[in-house]
């Protein structure tokens, strides 16, 4: 789907947060998962920085993201940095800028969390604890797969099953950062939740 993009600001405090406004869809996920280049995927253009270094991101980055001929963002894209690079085991939370918390959990406009998952490696506790911490305050989330590119057919389809069944979740949404795999789906699930009018396509 064509989109419009706007980089808003970097915060590194939670009184830097913009004001709410359109509803937000925050990506989520561990230090190198990918999720600058699924960004940067179904926007169809480089809004997020990737880099090889895990864990470099440590502020907040907000987008204005807007369909053609609409006045006005129809969502703010929040790029969190990415947790679980650590070399000394920590509780999830002590691992991320403490401003974390407060935007996941107070967020008033917060509509879905994007949780990003490595299909290529086994599932991690780290991201089965993300996602109960989401369960425990209530945001709806959406995971999905990214690196699907690293793994033949039979491994991809194993691989998804294992991770439905250590994180817990009906499905995970198979995607791909090179291709076109996943994109349509992501998007539904973004309408949906942002109770944004669909078209009869959103990829």
């Amino acid at each position: 789907m064509r989109v419009l993009t706007r980089f808003m600001l970097s915060a590194a405090d939670a009184r830097q947060f913009p004001a709410a406004g359109a509803p937000e869809i925050a990506f989520l996920g561990r230090s190198n998962v990918g999720k600058s280049s699924l960004i940067n995927a179904i926007v169809g253009s480089k809004i997020a920085k990737t880099s090889s270094t895990p864990g470099r991101t440590q502020t907040i980055n907000f987008f204005e993201i807007r369909r053609p001929g609409k006045p006005r963002p129809d969502w703010i894209f929040a790029d969190l940095p990415g947790y679980g690079y650590a070399r000394v085991p920590k509780e999830l939370t002590a691992e991320w800028p403490k401003f974390i918390d407060p935007y996941l959990h107070e967020r008033p406009t917060l509509a879905l969390c994007v949780s990003i998952v490595d299909v290529s490696v086994p599932p991690q506790k780290k991201d089965l604890e993300l996602l109960n911490w989401l369960r425990h305050v209530g945001r709806p989330f959406v995971v999905v797969g990214t690196k699907i590119d690293r793994v033949s057919g039979n491994q991809l389809r194993n691989n998804l099953l294992k991770l439905k069944e250590e994180l817990l979740v009906e499905e995970v949404v198979p995607f791909s950062a090179k291709g076109t795999t996943g994109h349509n789906e992501l998007w539904k699930k973004i309408f949906e939740a942002a109770g944004t009018d669909a078209p009869a396509t959103a990829g």
